[in-house]
């Protein structure tokens, strides 16, 4: 990019000091800045999703690119509403979920890829929710590394946060932070842009639309003010002391103990050492010591406090008028529960957190285990994979994947078990609970294909069970010539607890530098030449939402840019605008292929 070197270093400059970042918009007006959006998103599954028009990713040129420059360039690009739909949530509910047109995803795309490596220098760092090398597991570390001696979790529930964003607010912010009033009335415009449902364009007075590819940065630039206030204020005032004091009665019971061991007095020693196993050897209500920590991904927040309860209530209701007083959002007061660390356990990002207690598990004569940090899988995810496996109390096979190969079947399976397993494996109970969750969907992969061999499930063991593997799997293999051999393995891998995550990161958001090279499929829409008739340009993108949709069993005889796109494994094809139009009216026989097909493949 020829201005990259230039705005990288503003950000660093101005991220650094802390200071306001000016004359933004301008650099909206580079076309290469658009081109390395296209060559971010282009691949998401959202890029052929249609919103409130029938634009797509498909068809995309540099004409495109042109024509929203030239409007931004005068400030009359206008955002279009975007489409509103609903998706099920994990507790029965709906959630709002708005899709963007593609010239609106591209716009976004450059206004995140400009502010964003700004803001990253100014989030908090106790902030986790879609952010450049965090996620779940990264905020979860945290926890389970830094909170020992936890006695009260609060745990967080913000209603419809997303959805009651106050726009003035949200503005606000981004003027305090961002010198450009340009940049202000572009995110005014987009917050206030609204959706369409049922064929009705309905205003949106609040919220910062679900499904936007920005608006996870202006729900963390909305809710950093929060964690300002939890760290810079709160934090401080609730946390005193090195170390707690002793307990009292420890104390006495140690003074005992060296007594009897001075008279060695067997029995007294043991009774005694019995006896300090069974109390806290520091001061659990020392006025002097106090711990507050926090910790946020998105919308959700948790709290770990070493104090009394009383003080962790007057602490939830100081968040709670925070909320209400500064960023307008309400906290559920049903759902914003103060727990026990010990005795009952936290629920957060799907982990159940609880403080450990076991005075009689020592480990270098300490009682170790005890205020550590345990996350725990719960129950309910076991339950939940079963439900959906089963009729009535029975495993069942799916029908659905009966004309699939079992090469698939075997893969599809596999791929739920390590989804769960990757998630949880930082739980000290995952090995028990995978375990059963591998029962289950190894019962229902075995009846699954069985039912498609028409045979017993001990034929399908007999047929696929692999035994040089541990634990013990299936295994389906298929011998190419010519062609590497592909394999399909259910199990065959240990269900054991990691306890950093994988790889001590997982991140649910992508998020790069817009400082890296051109993609290849960047590189390609520039050429001058098209890919399937050799002819000169100007060129578009043809897309397809994945390569398996040419490739599906029972489709009709593939046509030669199918059989170059499956022969590239990509999903994109740079083309004239003849062959785009033939492809899109079914009327491309590869007559109009120079060369042969080969040739274009290469």
């Amino acid at each position: 990019m020829r201005n990259a070197d230039t705005v990288r270093a503003i950000h660093q400059e101005r991220g650094a000091r802390r200071l306001p970042l000016e004359r933004v918009y301008k650099h909206l007006f580079d076309p290469e800045l658009f081109l390395q959006c296209y060559g971010k998103i282009y691949r998401n599954k959202g890029a052929m999703t249609k919103g409130s028009t029938a634009e797509t990713v498909d068809g995309m040129d540099l004409q495109k690119i042109h024509n929203i420059i030239a409007l931004l360039r005068q400030e009359r690009y206008t955002w279009t509403p975007v489409r509103r739909t609903e998706i099920p949530e994990a507790n029965g509910k709906m959630r709002p979920l708005g899709l963007p047109t593609w010239s609106d995803k591209l716009v976004q795309e450059a206004l995140k890829m400009l502010l964003e490596p700004y803001y990253e220098q100014r989030f908090s760092d106790r902030s986790h929710g879609f952010r450049l090398n965090r996620g779940c597991h990264t905020a979860l570390n945290e926890i389970r590394k830094n909170w020992r001696g936890t006695v009260w979790f609060i745990e967080g529930d913000i209603k419809g946060c997303f959805d009651n964003i106050d726009h003035e607010v949200l503005v606000r912010l981004v003027s305090r932070d961002i010198h450009d009033g340009r940049i202000a009335a572009l995110i005014t415009n987009l917050l206030k842009a609204g959706y369409m449902k049922d064929t009705k364009r309905y205003a949106t007075t609040s919220g910062s639309p679900q499904g936007g590819i920005i608006s996870p940065l202006l729900a963390n630039i909305y809710l950093n003010e929060l964690d300002g206030f939890v760290v810079d204020t709160l934090i401080p005032e609730y946390t005193r002391g090195e170390r707690r004091g002793w307990g009292p009665e420890y104390v006495k019971v140690s003074v005992e103990l060296a007594k009897a061991r001075r008279h060695k007095d067997l029995p007294e020693i043991k009774r005694l050492k019995t006896l300090l196993r069974t109390m806290p050897s520091i001061d659990c209500h020392d006025p002097n010591y106090r711990r507050l920590r926090f910790v946020r991904y998105a919308d959700d927040f948790l709290l770990g406090f070493a104090g009394p309860k009383k003080e962790a209530e007057i602490i939830r209701d100081r968040i709670r008028d925070f909320l209400k007083d500064n960023l307008k959002l309400t906290l559920s007061a049903e759902k914003t529960l103060v727990t026990h660390a010990t005795s009952d356990k936290a629920k957060f990002l799907g982990y159940e957190i609880t403080t450990g207690r076991a005075d009689t598990r020592i480990s270098d004569g300490r009682r170790q285990t005890n205020g550590t940090i345990g996350l725990l899988m719960p129950r309910k995810v076991v339950s939940e994979v079963r439900a959906s496996h089963s009729k009535g109390n029975e495993i069942i096979h799916r029908t659905e994947l009966l004309e699939d190969a079992d090469y698939t079947i075997v893969q599809r399976y596999q791929s739920v078990m390590m989804g769960i397993y990757n998630y949880y494996c930082m739980a000290v109970n995952v090995s028990r609970r995978m375990t059963d969750i591998k029962w289950v969907l190894e019962t229902s992969l075995t009846k699954t294909l069985a039912s498609k061999h028409k045979c017993s499930v001990n034929q399908i063991y007999r047929k696929f069970q692999a035994k040089d593997i541990h634990p013990v799997g299936l295994r389906v293999t298929i011998n190419r010539p010519g062609q590497k051999t592909i394999i399909a393995t259910f199990g065959g891998i240990p269900l054991i607890r990691k306890p950093e995550g994988m790889g001590g990161i997982v991140t649910l958001y992508d998020v790069r530098s817009w400082f890296n090279q051109r993609s290849e499929t960047v590189d390609r829409l520039l050429t001058d030449t098209c890919e399937l008739c050799g002819g000169p340009g100007p060129l578009q993108a043809h897309h397809v939402r994945k390569l398996s949709d040419l490739e599906r069993p029972g489709r009709k005889p593939k046509a030669p840019w199918e059989h170059i796109m499956i022969a590239r494994r990509r999903k994109t094809l740079m083309v004239c605008l003849k062959c785009h139009w033939d492809i899109h009216a079914g009327r491309h026989d590869g007559t109009s292929l120079r060369g042969s097909l080969e040739s274009r493949v290469q």
